[in-house]
């Protein structure tokens, strides 16, 4: 009777035993849903009040990342960190906010400007000069497209946008103020990471191989190599077109320079760059109806230069070969405008550089 009995206690005890288990099991599970919900709802809380400050938080990163090798010659040199940080900080403010608050406030009038005189042009019936129409070639078919243009084929076209023109350029003139305040602020961030850079730099490495091991790790380095890369590249590259283009423009005491080379600016920016001949050229054309023969010879021979000097400055800035797509470009060019405003047009393209360069390191470390 004994064994008989112990039979059915052992099975209770052991029964007991899994009930206990999956209790604990049960509480441990909504302790953990609970603690994912927190971290969540913190997360989410987070994200909406950093949200504004999204673009200022990209660009100064982008700025950071690019100015890194920089910064840390002048640290091996034995200047302080406080002093790195002020140098770089001023070295952005004139090479960054100076330009854009001088050009910020006249960008959107000299813009609604600039369509005007276009559309006057079209209308007066202007005569082509005889050099570019004895240009072997090229001269005639620039005489039939010119009276195709006269003759009211595009302008018929035009005409009817041309409100939406005037307030396409007076939003580009409010998205250039706005993009001041946001390059104000990301300095101010970028001001931060360069006085706490090593530390910093550490800590996103800890928390990279913490989450994903080393190949996190690498993939962190893959994207600041990104960024440079693009940073020097394609913006940088971008950038230098666009000031020796409105140098140049000032020289010949073109109306509206700074104008006309923010428009050079987006024009490099988005690799297209063959359509920078329609700025020097236009200038070089306005020179020349004034009678500045001269003036207009230079403008010519400096917008030639600058149409080409990409493909120079582009191996000086970067020692490998930027391998984002034109057309990855061209639409981070454009959708980061869309999206982020002013900025965006040098944050799109880091970012789409980035994706693309970890998408292609994934594919090569993917299993077969």
């Amino acid at each position: 009777m004994t064994s008989v009995e112990t039979v059915p206690e052992t099975e209770t005890a052991a029964s007991a035993i899994k009930a206990a288990v999956r209790r604990h099991e049960t509480a441990l599970l909504i302790e953990r849903l609970i603690g994912i919900a927190l971290v969540g709802l913190v997360l989410a809380g987070t994200i909406l009040v950093l949200r504004p400050f999204l673009t200022a938080f990209l660009f100064g990163a982008i700025l950071v990342i690019a100015s890194w090798p920089l910064y840390e010659w002048m640290l091996r040199r034995g200047i302080s960190v406080s002093l790195t940080a002020a140098i770089l900080t001023i070295l952005s403010i004139a090479c960054i906010v100076a330009p854009a608050l001088a050009l910020a406030p006249q960008l959107g009038s000299h813009l609604v400007d600039l369509v005007q005189r276009v559309q006057s042009i079209i209308s007066s019936g202007m005569d082509l000069p005889a050099w570019i129409v004895g240009t072997p070639l090229i001269g005639p078919k620039v005489q039939q497209l010119w009276t195709t243009v006269l003759e009211g084929g595009v302008q018929e076209i035009v005409a009817p946008h041309s409100a939406w023109l005037r307030s396409t350029a007076l939003s580009l003139g409010g998205a250039l103020a706005q993009g001041v305040i946001h390059i104000l602020l990301s300095l101010i961030i970028a001001a931060m990471f360069w006085l706490r850079g090593e530390t910093l730099k550490n800590t996103i490495m800890e928390i990279g191989q913490r989450f994903g091991g080393q190949l996190a790790k690498n993939a962190l380095q893959l994207t600041a190599a990104s960024v440079r890369a693009v940073s020097y590249g394609i913006l940088g590259t971008a950038v230098a077109q666009a000031m020796m283009l409105a140098f140049g423009m000032w020289v010949c005491g073109i109306p509206a320079a700074g104008v006309l080379g923010f428009i050079a600016l987006i024009i490099a920016l988005s690799q297209v760059g063959i359509l920078l001949v329609l700025i020097w050229g236009g200038c070089a054309w306005w020179l020349y109806s004034n009678g500045d023969i001269n003036l207009a010879i230079f403008m010519a021979v400096w917008g030639g230069i600058v149409s080409v000097i990409d493909n120079i400055l582009r191996p000086l800035l970067v020692g490998v070969a930027v391998t984002i797509p034109f057309t990855m470009i061209f639409f981070g060019v454009f959708g980061g405008f869309v999206a982020f405003g002013f900025l965006g047009m040098f944050i799109g393209p880091t970012l789409l550089a980035v994706f693309i360069a970890l998408l292609h390191a994934w594919r090569k470390s993917a299993p077969v």
